[in-house]
């Protein structure tokens, strides 16, 4: 084989090698960013399930001091 085909060959298994360690490298990259914004909306999705639970434990509170409010108008009254 003549020499410049071989240099041609090792520049090529060069490259090929050098473009799949860098794209392994951004991949483990991705992979890291990804799982940590998933840690993120998993937090942010459980504050909004407790709010949502805040939520509807405050309307029921609510309810319950307007009858109790409700109760002592009807008290003073009578």
């Amino acid at each position: 084989m003549p020499t410049e085909v071989v240099v041609a060959l090792i520049a090529f298994l060069g490259t090929a090698v050098g473009s799949w360690s860098g794209i392994r490298a951004a991949n483990k990259l991705v992979d890291f960013r990804l799982q940590k914004l998933e840690e993120k909306v998993a937090k942010h999705n459980q504050v909004v399930e407790r709010t949502y639970r805040l939520e509807e434990q405050m309307k029921a509170a609510n309810h319950r001091i307007s009858g109790l409010e409700d109760k002592e108008d009807y008290d003073e009254h009578d």
